[in-house]
């Protein structure tokens, strides 16, 4: 197999070629036909998320075949799946316990703690794949595997309020802003200041409005999502938002939070994280895209271009989602 693989923080991804591997009791082989690029992939590479496995194999929104199970497998060889962040949980502690297994305690994560899709092979736990059409297209479905199942448990998170804005227009915020207009809500797009491509791309998929994140709403908020990693967001996004209305900041890692002043929380606003996925989200939201007819917009970059692609999506020269093709 043939992998680009991170070996320490800052560095560029180095191709290797290595031993097909061999999966587990419970695990399968998937020969990858897509993986999708994340910002998540950024914050792992650039060294702004702790304690990665390392060296590491980076990427989590895997779309592949099934051509090699371990015992005690029921998927057949040849079956289409997905792989997603959520690699492993441990089932025992109390947030397994109580299904809010985003939260375990003992979690592993594929491309950050296990290796990930950019590569022509991974293994996964079969109990974390979720069995996917034969009549989809690879490339189009793979930003379904993160951006769109983080996308959909931020948008859960922000409750049932008509009008929503999106901080950041880029992979995740073009699937569930579909998703929103499916749902007959109104979109808001902010964008960074002056990026009028991000914003006609915004409006181009049913965005209501579309500004600059420094720009006011022509309206009150029900609810803010910022996908962007910007916590100079965050007091803006409070000031946006209407009486009791939500913030959902969607990443993973953020920048610091500026000190603002008590009265943009008052009247019962807030602001909340999402972490991780459970495989109920993924369940969901898979069902559901082909219902809302989601369209993804990927650009394409051959497996060996992945350092390309990382700074194409760090620059934001991206329009929607950069995936890898081995």
């Amino acid at each position: 197999m043939r992998a680009m693989v991170l070996r320490r923080p800052g560095e560029r991804l180095v191709m290797e070629e290595r031993p097909d591997p061999a999966p587990e009791p419970g695990q399968v082989r998937v020969r990858i036909e897509a993986c999708g690029v994340c910002r998540t992939d950024l914050h792992v590479v650039d060294g702004e998320l702790p304690d990665p496995k390392l060296p590491i194999v980076p990427g989590h929104e895997i779309v592949g075949r099934v051509d090699a199970a371990g015992e005690g497998v029921d998927l057949e060889l040849g079956a289409r799946v997905g792989v997603a962040w959520l690699g492993h949980t441990d089932g025992t502690c109390p947030y397994c316990r109580s299904k809010r297994e985003n939260l375990c305690d003992h979690p592993f994560f594929t491309g950050y703690t296990r290796d990930g899709g950019y590569a022509t092979h991974t293994i996964a736990e079969a109990a974390f794949v979720f069995p996917l059409s034969e009549d989809l297209d690879p490339v189009a479905s793979a930003p379904l595997l993160c951006a769109g199942l983080i996308g959909w448990r931020s948008l859960k998170m922000a409750g049932d309020g008509r009008t929503i804005g999106i901080y950041g227009f880029g992979a995740a915020a073009h699937i569930i802003a579909q998703v929103c207009l499916w749902q007959g809500r109104r979109v808001f797009a902010f964008t960074r200041p002056g990026d009028a491509a991000g914003q006609a791309f915004a409006r181009s998929l049913g965005a209501e409005w579309a500004g600059g994140s420094d720009d006011k709403p022509p309206e009150p908020l029900d609810a803010a999502i910022l996908f962007a990693p910007v916590g100079a967001l965050v007091p803006g996004a409070l000031a946006a938002v209407r009486k009791g209305g939500r913030v959902v900041c969607g990443g993973i890692h953020m920048s610091d939070i500026p000190s603002f002043p008590y009265r943009l929380m008052w009247e019962e606003r807030s602001v909340s994280s999402v972490a991780n996925l459970t495989r109920d989200d993924g369940r969901e939201f898979l069902a559901l895209a082909p219902q809302a007819k989601v369209r993804t917009t990927t650009t394409r970059y051959p497996l060996d271009k992945a350092n390309q692609a990382l700074d194409d999506l760090r620059s934001g020269r991206l329009e929607g989602a950069a995936v890898l093709v081995p």
